[in-house]
């Protein structure tokens, strides 16, 4: 599977325990609380896989959730066991790059 432009992590870190952050091959860095990513789950319990329209309520998830565990998936992804037990989304570094939630990343969508 080939890694969209971009996408490919230089350095993945834990954040003082509250976030993510990823250093992409371009130096670009993306800063992702735990929250954020629990509410971005890309599963098929959380997004519907024919519509893409979003099955998971982001008032469900606790602002204290956080990863127990984070496993690589391949070369292209991430795969997170989080507080609340789910465990079953696969965070694609390209969908991760897309979800860049910095200023910069968010003009660029606007």
């Amino acid at each position: 599977m080939s890694v969209e432009a971009g996408a490919e992590p230089r350095k993945i870190e834990k954040v003082a325990g509250a976030a993510l952050r990823i250093t992409w091959v371009d130096d670009h860095v993306s800063t992702f609380s735990w929250p954020y990513l629990r509410r971005e789950c890309p599963c098929a319990n959380c997004v519907d896989e024919w519509t893409g329209a979003r099955r998971l309520d982001p008032a469900q998830i606790a602002e204290e959730v956080h990863p127990e565990g984070i496993d690589m998936v391949g070369n292209y992804a991430l795969r997170f066991t989080w507080s609340d037990r789910h465990s079953t989304g696969i965070y694609a570094f390209a969908l991760l790059r897309r979800l860049c939630p910095c200023s910069d990343c968010a003009r660029e969508i606007a």
